[in-house]
């Protein structure tokens, strides 16, 4: 019988993988039983820290429900998200970077013509969003893909309003023959991220703030081009440069232009001030 000491059971362990038949999976948990074990043996994790741990990942899972994903949260705070999104999603020229997808997607957003407004029934100051979606060399695309979400005026996202609201700040908008996106909803503010369960306690142990500065989520896409998971973030938000989830950009970082009561960009009369705010997608051809 092999009795393992500290030093042996790491090739012990990889050992037993011999007739994995997966070589990625082979490669991947290779270097996770490295890295953990050279992370306890680093530190010296007594048994009680271990324990504490399994506890910790045990009550993650726990707070997970269908509008709620404490795992997402957990990654996007310890900066694991936006790590894998940057190896995988490189920028390539001017196209547009991505960023976290965050916990708060909500699949099956309704279809809207162009110039409709996602914010009704949304407490916010109303903002007109507008651009183009353009592919790498600067052409525009037709009938590319917005959808689009957000928090409310006060970073509250339907998810997490009191009772079943529906979909709230939420749409999906196709481009014109000439690539042009547009549609009303508000003023993203900003919000923290869910700090009443497990992840919340790690961050006040380790001295951190819950908080995103204000933004808009979108995933834009298209047909023969990659897709881009990505936000417009509100020029004089706060928390810029100390974002809780680590996904500012400085290429999603926009001027929101304040206007008085008037005549909007669209046509429509605006009986009180809005804000407008223009940006280009460019998509990398697939």
């Amino acid at each position: 019988m092999t009795q393992f000491d500290e030093k042996s059971i790491t090739p012990a362990v990889i050992a037993r993988m011999t007739e994995c038949q997966d070589p990625r999976f082979r490669q991947v948990m290779t270097s996770l039983i490295t890295h953990l074990h050279d992370f306890i043996r680093d530190v010296k994790l007594t048994e009680e820290e271990w324990i504490n741990a399994i506890m910790f990942l045990t009550d993650v899972g726990k707070t997970c429900t269908e509008k709620r994903q404490e795992f997402i949260l957990l990654s996007d705070t310890l900066g694991v998200s936006i790590l894998v999104i940057t190896l995988n999603h490189p920028p390539e020229g001017d196209t547009t970077d991505s960023t976290v997808l965050g916990p708060y997607y909500w699949e099956g957003a309704p279809e809207l013509p162009l110039g409709a407004d996602l914010g009704i029934g949304v407490k916010g100051d109303p903002t007109y969003y507008s651009g183009r979606v353009l592919d790498e060399t600067g052409k525009p695309i037709a009938g590319a893909l917005l959808d689009i979400w957000s928090g409310d005026g006060e970073g509250t996202y339907d998810m997490q309003m009191e009772g079943d609201v529906g979909m709230k700040a939420r749409g999906r908008i196709r481009t014109d023959d000439q690539g042009n996106y547009s549609f009303w909803s508000i003023r993203p503010e900003n919000y923290p991220v869910p700090s009443d369960g497990p992840v919340g306690i790690m961050l006040r142990k380790m001295g951190r703030h819950p908080m995103r500065p204000g933004h808009i989520h979108m995933i834009v896409s298209a047909p023969k081009h990659h897709a881009v998971t990505t936000h417009l973030f509100a020029a004089q938000s706060k928390y810029l440069d100390s974002d809780a989830v680590f996904g500012v950009k400085d290429s999603l970082v926009t001027p929101f232009q304040h206007h008085d009561a008037g005549t909007a960009p669209d046509g429509s009369t605006r009986s009180g001030p809005y804000y407008t705010v223009n940006y280009d997608f460019r998509l990398r051809r697939a």
